[in-house]
């Protein structure tokens, strides 16, 4: 009776596996409407006439021809070197300052570096208006207004890339055998030539992919240019004009393309470089320890110092901007500003549709990613599911969010059969693709870490597959799971390049109404919003960081010796 009644309740192996597998086809289905058809809808539009008729690659060619476009490539790829050659030394210098000196403030220093990811990309735009505009508070540093163009774009963009490559050269500092510096100062070698010889090659690897990112973010990004850019033309702009300006989705659809090239070309080179990437660390290897040098720990405080600094009056200047009455005649402080729903750009429902999106995002985000990581890495049945989940998931990291959100007006707007376009469900499958490569791998990686043998054990038991996720996956990998909600909440708050074809008077928002409101000329009530995000994104990596706190106390004392 007793075996009859466990029969029943628990649901043989293979049954499980079966629906595991056929989920494992609904998460590929899920990443094909979300990534692939809008990209080949991107293609399709590229290669198709105003009839719709095919025209092949007359209109790379006829863009290509086209008078200006080589001198707005140029601009492009000007703007992005010169923010890659800015940043490198910058972000190199403050992670040799965390990782290998002694200096004070390091918790400090590392959350100030990271500020700019809680903020959006037309922030720092908005703050060099209030710094070195023509009624700017240090306007004699660009004077007659030319901080309008190629100098306002550099700075803005690297405001916004800095904690980027900061965050992966941090990681590549950090892994380092401290015998090769024991064996280098034993034979002779000074400091430098350790640095030259040791210290340079062992990040190799990260320092070229922090340069692509770093080049790839500068080249498709729209928010700082389409601030600050004056009459300085880049492709990410000349995108947006030609699609929500003229209504020329062809050579829309062509300078997104366009865009794809180095997120491509970049994605390639990482790949070729992990290939010949050697491991730092062996079973005999010695974890270094920050030099006692005190010129060491002085420089290094004095760029962190330096570096924190200007990062930190980048963001207070939009804050003041926010809360000061008419810049600069009246510096009195008011609230005027926040009353958004006297000012074009959507008022105060941008803000609660941006709540919005980012919980929605948050919530459906963590659970597809995770699942999708789950079943690549633990479902032993359906090979080219998960062989299709693995590639898909990497493919966001490839396209940058202005191509994917022009992907998805030519494929959704499109189809009748899918009434998504104008909805928040479009909008929150559009976000969580954008963003869906970071979580992907934080999921693979916690999981990577579970050995295979807790599944086979369970099997053996006949504890079905969905026992051993609620009850032993989940648990486990509690920390990478809050981690990711948090990371795909601040960046729904913050993401403009992929929603802003996507929108519409109903779904506006927030980063969209800055948008907006600066180009009415509300330049007051944009720094108002930028901030309300700022704020809005910080309580909530506050409210995670509290909450997995307290999870882990509770769920992971078998982490604690």
């Amino acid at each position: 009776m007793i075996s009859a009644v466990l029969t029943l309740r628990t649901p043989p192996r293979d049954a499980s596996q079966r629906w595991a597998g056929g989920l494992a086809w609904v998460v590929v289905g899920l990443l094909l409407l979300g990534l692939v058809l809008p990209l080949a809808a991107i293609l399709g539009k590229a290669l198709a006439g105003a009839d719709g008729s095919f025209v092949g690659l007359a209109h790379f060619v006829g863009i290509v021809a086209a008078p200006g476009f080589p001198h707005i490539v140029g601009n492009s790829a000007v703007v992005a070197l010169s923010t890659t050659a800015i940043v490198m030394p910058l972000a190199f210098g403050f992670a040799a300052a965390l990782t290998r000196t002694r200096m004070p403030g390091k918790p400090l220093f590392r959350y100030l570096a990271l500020i700019p990811l809680l903020a959006p990309s037309l922030l720092p735009a908005i703050s060099l208006v209030y710094l070195f505009g023509n009624q700017g508070l240090l306007k004699s540093w660009f004077p007659d207004g030319s901080i309008y163009g190629l100098p306002g774009i550099v700075i803005g963009e690297v405001f916004y890339t800095f904690p980027h490559a900061l965050m992966i050269l941090v990681t590549a500092l950090s892994v380092t055998d401290a015998r090769l510096y024991e064996a280098a100062s034993a034979l002779g070698a000074g400091r430098v030539r350790q640095w030259l010889t040791i210290t340079l090659p062992s990040a190799r690897y990260g320092l070229v992919s922090a340069a692509m990112v770093v080049f790839t973010l500068v080249i498709t990004d729209f928010g700082v240019p389409k601030v600050i850019g004056g009459q300085y033309p880049v492709l990410a702009v000349e995108a947006y004009k030609q699609v929500i300006g003229q209504q020329n989705f062809p050579k829309g659809a062509v300078i997104g393309l366009l865009l794809l090239l180095p997120a491509v070309f970049s994605f390639w080179v990482d790949h070729a470089l992990q290939k010949r990437q050697k491991a730092l660390l062996t079973a005999q290897a010695r974890p270094l320890r920050p030099t006692d040098s005190r010129m060491a720990s002085t420089a290094g405080l004095l760029v962190c110092v330096a570096v924190g600094g200007s990062l930190l009056v980048m963001l207070g200047m939009a804050v003041a901007a926010a809360f000061i009455h008419l810049w600069p005649y009246r510096l009195d402080l008011t609230l005027a500003h926040f009353d958004f729903d006297d000012m074009d750009g959507g008022g105060w429902l941008a803000y609660r549709n941006s709540l919005r999106l980012a919980a929605l995002t948050a919530l459906a985000g963590t659970a597809l990613v995770f699942t999708g990581a789950w079943l690549q890495e633990k479902l032993t049945g359906a090979a080219l599911a998960r062989t299709l989940i693995r590639l898909f998931a990497m493919l966001p990291m490839a396209v940058p969010g202005l191509v994917l959100g022009l992907g998805y007006v030519f494929f959704f707007n499109g189809n009748a059969w899918l009434p998504l376009y104008g909805t928040m469900s479009l909008l929150v499958l559009c976000t969580v693709a954008h963003f869906y490569t970071t979580a992907h791998l934080t999921a693979v990686t916690a999981l990577a870490q579970m050995d295979r043998e807790f599944e086979a054990v369970a099997a053996s038991l006949k504890v079905p597959l969905w026992t051993t996720f609620r009850r032993v996956t989940v648990p486990v990998c509690l920390p990478a799971i809050l981690e990711i909600a948090r990371f795909l909440f601040v960046s729904a708050m913050t993401t403009v390049s992929a929603v802003i074809f996507l929108y519409t008077p109903d779904t506006v928002l927030a980063s969209v109404a800055v948008l907006n409101m600066d180009d009415a000329g509300d330049t007051a009530a944009a720094a108002a919003m930028a901030t309300l995000i700022v704020a809005s994104s910080a309580v909530v990596s506050l409210l995670f960081a509290l909450l997995s706190g307290w999870l882990t106390r509770r769920t992971q004392r078998w982490r604690q010796p």
